[in-house]
């Protein structure tokens, strides 16, 4: 049974770009603008889909499927010709990171939402690509000396998760969406890495030995959950979603901050104070991976409750330190710390869905939810870039390094989170019935 669209109401006139004030000594005091710094309004979805063709656009052209020699430049076509100088091809980003992954992941969404097949042909086109390609790069025989810069090496010799937890729950999402790609060896391949041969704690956590031994980074919820999650939503197996759950929760109780109801970034076993720097991107990693975890997770799965009730609780503490433009600080809970891109657009896509799906109060979120997709849009250029994203980020014990963290539009952690927040920010639009009021936001309705 559809659910009843919501009416909720906006308080100034719709728009999809900064309001200009007309005020001057002669207006009266009840029809004075406001001077918004990014636009504030309700979108309409031919702006948004707008975002996402020209995000897919230039990435379209600037991540080419193939390789290379490196030492020649020539292209590589024939597998039997891959040696140690074979690389692939040169664009602007890696097709193969768990960046991408995410990438992949709101391609896919962005085709379901515009119907635009333009989106999962992006898809398409390169995981067949990974998929033809990955047995040349078995390792054996003389390849072993020039396995660590393998071109797929991530994906067929996994060392950690971030080599494949990202891109393995893409290639499941776009298996699942009817793709023809052969990528079920490299999902049993990451899957294996994950359950079998990521370190852990002595109680099973996924850990890393960096930068000190037996330190759980927020990171990691990200990239190994979805794929745990999508695992078992292909399999049927709920051996992956008691996993995915227990990761969570035990994340959960040792890095969630309850006063504030955000997660600390790192923790390191055998510390007696924990370093407490909330950074924003790994914030959005972990409250992604709550809703694509519920997305899937068994309505009767035994944690389903207390794994809502999180997301519900991180939802109030990031909504609490949302910043007047929409955006969200790079560290959360500095406020001299700089507005980041890719969290924030992270932060749209998750409230979206989360509401979408009815897990969250729409009439709380939904609105700063528009105003968050509103402020990622201004940093998306004409060219299609998304600009104001931290690059790659470690774990540090001081605020210097977070705070200081520079941005490029060549980071790209930016352009997965920014296609999946506009593909779920447009079913928002159609399933609720958004208006303008005066000076109050309203829902009527239920």
């Amino acid at each position: 049974m559809k659910t009843l669209a919501c009416i909720i109401m906006f308080s100034i006139a719709v728009s999809t770009s900064a309001q200009t004030p007309v005020n001057d000594a002669t207006t009266p005091l009840h029809k004075l603008q406001p001077d918004y710094p990014v636009p504030y309004g309700i979108p309409i979805e031919e702006s948004v889909i707008a975002v996402l063709n020209r995000v897919r656009a230039y990435l379209d052209n600037v991540t080419p499927a193939g390789f290379i020699n490196e030492k020649t430049g020539e292209a590589v076509s024939d597998a039997s010709k891959i040696d140690k100088d074979t690389i692939l091809a040169r664009g602007d980003f890696r097709i193969v990171s768990y960046e991408w992954g995410v990438t992949y992941a709101g391609m896919l969404l962005a085709a379901q939402e515009t119907k635009d097949p333009k989106f999962r042909d992006y898809v398409e086109a390169r995981l067949k690509f990974i998929a033809d390609s990955a047995a040349a790069f078995k390792p054996k025989g003389d390849y072993q000396d020039w396995e660590a810069r393998m071109p797929l090496r991530n994906l067929v010799a996994p060392r950690a998760l971030d080599d494949v937890g990202a891109m393995c729950a893409a290639m499941i999402k776009a298996k699942r969406a009817g793709s023809t790609a052969n990528v079920r060896p490299l999902i049993d391949i990451a899957i294996g890495h994950i359950m079998d041969k990521q370190h852990r704690l002595a109680d099973r956590t996924l850990a890393r030995m960096r930068p000190q031994p037996n330190t759980l980074w927020l990171d990691d919820l990200f990239m190994s959950v979805p794929a745990l999650a999508q695992m078992g939503k292909l399999s049927a197996d709920r051996r992956y979603f008691d996993e995915a759950a227990f990761q969570v929760l035990s994340f959960e109780k040792r890095m969630f901050n309850p006063r504030l109801n955000i997660f600390m970034h790192g923790w390191v076993e055998g510390m007696s104070v924990h370093p407490e720097f909330h950074w924003a991107r790994a914030n959005g990693w972990a409250f992604m991976t709550l809703v694509e975890l519920l997305d899937v997770l068994p309505e009767d799965h035994p944690q389903r409750a207390a794994l809502l009730d999180l997301l519900r609780r991180h939802a109030k503490g990031l909504a609490a330190l949302q910043s007047s433009s929409g955006f969200w600080h790079q560290l959360l809970d500095r406020r001299d710390s700089y507005l980041e891109t890719s969290a924030t657009a992270i932060y749209a896509y998750a409230f979206a869905r989360a509401v979408n799906r009815g897990w969250i109060d729409k009439k709380a979120y939904a609105p700063m939810t528009l105003l968050a997709w509103n402020a990622v849009s201004t940093k998306v250029s004409a060219k299609g870039q998304v600009e104001g994203t931290c690059v790659g980020t470690g774990m540090a014990f001081d605020p210097a390094f977070y705070y200081f963290r520079p941005t490029s539009p060549f980071a790209a952690h930016g352009y997965g989170p920014v296609l999946l927040a506009g593909a779920e920010v447009l079913r928002m639009l159609r399933d609720n019935k958004f208006e303008i009021n005066d000076s109050s936001v309203q829902l009527l309705g239920k």
